[in-house]
């Protein structure tokens, strides 16, 4: 079960009662104050843990609670503080204050542990409030009291490639064949019902992480479909692919303009993303006489204004005539244009490399 978000009830703990007691040994008359402190109570930590990757273990499990620290006692004993409490988080977990929505904590790197909530101070025992005025000191302090806070957690999926499109437009297909993941695949619309990620494999040194994001629909960004409740996990990506469908009822046209429209209007800064355009399901396309694949993408470049350049024979096209990327590039055209079949594998490994290259060349501009 993927879950995504979740509120929880989190406190430190309390700090332990300072003690009173008196000195009782033979042959010592009116033995003083030897009441200790008390311990000091226990601290809450999120730590960041890869191998969990959803917030589905807090299901049923609302309260989360730091031991109290002990009492002190007599002869000058301290309580022992209280145990500490750890909660592991998958990486890209946020935290929110639930009242006032205000972020906290923005969980990202691996093995992070960070203090959020500290546990109260121990009170001090009655040895600390002897005096020459008051050598019979009967009292002592109480401990403080834990912090307590109700919080939401949200996960956004961290990922170098975020698959953008319209439900059953080959998304989960093409992460199956790239990647190692094994989503669900089938032929109707909202199969993915949860993101996946998967890791690709490029040579035999790098590699890079891709997230199949449910299908987004016209509306998303308002609430309707799936789409609103995963567009946020594409804000963690670092480039965007645009899935296209050749073979959908809706033009390319329609599909990547009603796209770009519900990502514009969910974040500014997520439309101005770095990214591709992928048109999927090439080897169908192919087999209908009726239609030119290359005129198809021709006629949508030209539609929105894209100035790529055909590179010869392998219908990819770029902003340059040769393979590379640098700091001339215009960011609000796509990196490339390219037609794939997942099924036959023609230009599987043209994209395989020219995300990477884009990934690569991106983290060379930074």
């Amino acid at each position: 079960m993927f879950v995504d978000s979740v509120e929880i009830f989190v406190s430190s703990g309390k700090g332990g009662e300072g003690a009173v007691s008196f000195r009782r040994e033979k042959y010592v008359l009116n033995g003083g104050p030897d009441g200790g402190d008390g311990g000091k109570g226990g601290n809450v930590y999120f730590q960041v843990d890869r191998n969990t990757d959803t917030l589905s273990h807090f299901r049923g499990h609302k309260t989360f609670k730091a031991q109290n620290g002990k009492p002190g006692e007599g002869r000058n004993k301290y309580g022992k503080k209280g145990e500490d409490l750890v909660i592991i988080v998958p990486p890209g977990t946020q935290v929110f204050d639930s009242q006032s929505g205000e972020l906290l904590l923005d969980l990202v790197e691996e093995s992070q542990k960070i203090l959020f909530l500290e546990g109260g101070k121990g009170g001090l025992g009655n040895v600390h409030f002897k005096s020459a005025t008051n050598q019979r000191p009967t009292y002592a302090q109480k401990g403080l009291v834990g912090i307590a806070k109700q919080i939401r957690l949200e996960l956004k999926l961290i990922a170098d490639v975020g698959l953008v499109g319209f439900p059953n437009v080959g998304k989960s297909t093409l992460v199956s064949v790239l990647s190692n993941a094994k989503p669900e695949i089938a032929n109707y619309e909202f199969t993915t019902l949860i993101p996946k990620l998967g890791i690709v494999n490029v040579g035999e040194y790098q590699s890079f992480v891709i997230a199949d994001i449910p299908g987004i629909i016209g509306g998303a960004s308002e609430g309707k479909g799936l789409g609103l409740e995963f567009l946020r996990h594409i804000e963690r990506t670092r480039f965007l692919l645009f899935v296209l469908d050749l073979a959908n009822y809706r033009t390319l046209q329609e599909q990547f303009g009603a796209l770009r429209a519900e990502l514009e209007h969910f974040s500014t800064e997520l439309s101005r993303r770095p990214f591709g355009i992928m048109f999927s399901k090439l080897d169908v396309q192919q087999n209908a006489e009726s239609q030119n694949v290359q005129e198809e993408i021709a006629k949508f470049l030209n539609a929105f204004q894209f100035q790529l350049t055909q590179r010869e024979s392998s219908g990819l096209f770029t902003q340059k005539d040769k393979q590379d990327f640098g700091k001339d590039y215009d960011w609000s055209m796509p990196f490339f244009a390219l037609g794939v079949s997942s099924v036959s594998g023609e230009n599987l490994e043209s994209l395989r490399f020219l995300l990477y290259s884009c990934l690569k060349d991106f983290d060379a501009q930074k």
